[in-house]
């Protein structure tokens, strides 16, 4: 079994990659969307960070977390997310034996991908990979096409412009 090592930094702010299990042709994460929003303000409410970046993908999302300045417990707040949305969301996935065992749904990969932001420099070029990945992906043209990501909310405040990456969709 591979040897995992997180980067625990008080106050840290993280990029992270969150998968589905079965990521091939699932369209999961998009289809409940608002039940993951209620997963993460739920949890959120409760254990407070700061959203700098968010994308959701149909099976899977990226994300950029700064937690509070003591704090270091991001794997918690994941586990919470995790197993709130599975709970809003309808059971009938196909389980291995393994998941079973466990007790575990079919939903989410086990695991997740994170990277501890070093300087806004970095902190820029992940806010940049996410608010892309949907164009990456071939799920829209223009990033502004997709409506499950935080770069609606830059747009708002003035930070990025609406042809941000591509030309602005006419309205």
């Amino acid at each position: 079994m591979p040897d995992y090592r997180r980067c625990w930094t008080p106050g840290g702010t993280y990029f992270f990659t969150v998968a589905l299990w079965r990521r091939h042709g699932n369209d999961l994460l998009v289809r409940h969307v608002d039940a993951l929003r209620e997963a993460v303000r739920a949890v959120k409410a409760r254990h407070p960070f700061v959203i700098h970046g968010w994308v959701v993908l149909p099976d899977h999302l990226h994300c950029v977390l700064e937690l509070p300045a003591e704090d270091v417990d991001f794997a918690l707040r994941w586990r919470l997310i995790k197993m709130t949305f599975s709970k809003r969301i309808g059971t009938g996935e196909s389980l291995s034996s393994s998941r079973t065992r466990r007790k575990e749904r079919g939903i989410w990969q086990r695991r997740y991908w994170e990277h501890r932001i070093r300087d806004e420099a970095d902190l820029a070029r992940h806010l940049d990979y996410l608010h892309y990945n949907p164009v990456k992906h071939g799920h829209v043209e223009r990033v502004a096409e997709w409506p499950y990501s935080s770069f609606h909310r830059y747009v708002r405040q003035g930070i990025l412009p609406r042809d941000w990456a591509g030309e602005a969709t006419p309205r």
